[in-house]
């Protein structure tokens, strides 16, 4: 990752949320397409050497993303998001599960509330992430997970693609 872009990833285990700031040399409204187009984000939601297939996408307040990331042996883990709000390049918010490849949320494993919100930095874009979860005890089941590194893998996918879309 670019030292000369911020990030910073923090666990308020009190109030059961995660913040995520990642900053990015591209414009606003190319970042947010990498987070709202099922095209861009097959092409980096998923922490190396993972890909990620788009099953579904309907991008709209209501709809859902319906997504695997893929191991290197062919393995596929399922997810969905339920977007609620959409401020076109602004600010998203969705439901995000761990769910099967029909789409059925997995009851064992935590749901949380994401609010992605996109803000100008000078020529740069802040991406802020703020991640609740029902208990301090769900949060703690997707950090043990490996959530900080998984994330932090992906948005440097991320980092690497909008470069090669920057230009």
């Amino acid at each position: 990752m670019r030292s000369d872009l911020r990030f910073d990833f923090r666990v308020d285990k009190a109030n059961s949320t995660m913040t995520i700031e990642k900053e990015f040399a591209a414009r606003r409204q190319l970042v947010w397409d990498c987070y709202t187009k099922s095209e861009l984000l097959d092409r980096w939601f998923a922490p190396k050497p993972m890909t990620t297939k788009t099953k579904s996408m309907d991008f709209r307040e209501g709809g859902h993303w319906h997504y695997a990331m893929v191991d290197p042996g062919g393995q596929e883990y399922w997810g969905r998001l339920d977007y609620q709000t959409i401020s076109p390049i602004d600010n998203f918010t969705a439901l995000d599960g761990f769910c099967d490849e029909s789409g059925t949320l997995d009851p064992e494993l935590p749901r949380s509330n994401w609010d992605v919100t996109f803000t100008d930095a000078s020529e740069r874009t802040l991406v802020q992430t703020v991640i609740s979860f029902k208990s301090a005890a769900e949060l703690e089941k997707v950090v043990e997970m490996g959530m900080e590194e998984g994330m932090t893998s992906t948005l440097e996918r991320l980092e690497e693609l909008l470069e090669t879309l920057e230009k």
